[in-house]
């Protein structure tokens, strides 16, 4: 099969080619789909740059949620499905690809709705959303919350599980005007936005929550955005890190807020986590959110917004685009 592959095993997007491998054989519970569409994570770049470690056992094909069509069953499937079904879902790489082999625990049925494109937007940026919002942030009616990196697929997901969990206030942060403004715009989502370029989103939190602070904050930053984080949190405030694109490394740190206002700090990964853990995650989401779920144009409380849609054959153009920081909304490549 052909899959999109790193030249030297690492290197800057100019490495990135479509050559051929082995096409995998399902295990015992396992299922082999077919790839229509593939979605984009920073993730991604990290590991073509050699900066992200594959998880044990996975593909060090690139990739991580997908959306095609079953072709063949491993032992011990279960009859939810069959050759031929419709799925999305997420896997520990080997995405980039015409073909993947995941568990069928980490495969949800694509509902007719949706495109191929829409589907691959969903998995990784909704299960990574959910975290936030629920399992760690466990945000409630009538809370706040503040949300960085709010013009990507993960921020956009989570204001708008911010919104269906009945937050009061969703301050959403990105870089350009226009990035806000169209968080604001949308169905379901931003309260208020703030441009962390030109202001300082502590104060602006204090205004909006006339001083109380938020209840959650969703980080991606990490060491510009620590002290107003943490400035930003009210009583009991929760904060979830997910990544930190500015840098991991605080120089100096002050204790004693985290200890006075009894906040608890939580790191969010997905990608390493346990086979039954994101079984039980993917699960949960299909409960709670499948059904509320459509693309733009839909009437779904919860959307997916696609930024660009690459042929995969322009793998290297998908990837400068991701670098770029300009997309709102997820970047997909369909495979052609």
């Amino acid at each position: 099969m052909r899959a999109v592959l790193i030249k030297d095993g690492k290197g800057p997007v100019e490495n990135l080619y479509i050559g051929e491998v082995p096409t995998p054989s399902p295990a015992n519970g396992q299922i082999l789909v077919q790839i229509k569409a593939f979605g984009l994570n920073r993730m991604d770049i990290l590991q073509r740059n050699g900066n992200y470690p594959v998880p044990s056992g996975a593909s060090t094909v690139l990739g991580v949620e997908f959306s095609g069509i079953i072709t063949q069953l491993g032992q011990g499937v279960s009859d939810d499905w069959a050759d031929g079904d419709e799925v999305f879902g997420i896997a520990g790489g080997g995405a980039y690809a015409e073909y993947i082999v995941v568990n069928e625990t980490h495969l949800i049925h694509k509902p007719s709705k949706l495109s191929w494109a829409e589907a691959a937007s969903i998995p990784e940026v909704f299960l990574t959303a959910y975290q936030g919002i629920h399992v760690y942030g466990r945000l409630q009616k009538a809370e706040s919350v503040l949300i960085h990196a709010a013009a990507s697929g993960v921020g956009i997901a989570a204001i708008q599980m911010a919104r269906a969990a009945g937050a009061t206030n969703i301050i959403a942060t990105a870089s350009t005007t226009e990035k806000l403004e169209w968080l604001r715009s949308i169905p379901n989502g931003a309260t208020h936005a703030v441009n962390y370029k030109t202001q300082d989103f502590s104060k602006e939190v204090k205004n909006i929550t006339s001083g109380a602070g938020v209840d959650v904050v969703l980080d991606f930053v990490g060491t510009t955005h620590w002290d107003k984080n943490i400035d930003s949190l009210g009583i009991d405030g929760r904060m979830v890190i997910f990544a930190f694109m500015s840098g991991s490394a605080i120089p100096t740190a002050d204790l004693a807020p985290i200890l006075r206002k009894r906040l608890q700090i939580t790191g969010s990964t997905l990608r390493s986590r346990s086979l039954e853990y994101q079984a039980d995650l993917i699960s949960q989401l299909k409960t709670e959110y499948l059904d509320k779920v459509s693309g733009k144009d839909g009437d779904g409380v919860i959307r997916t917004y696609i930024h660009k849609i690459f042929n995969w054959n322009d793998i290297q153009a998908a990837h400068k685009e991701m670098e770029a920081n300009t997309n709102v909304g997820k970047i997909i490549a369909e495979i052609v």
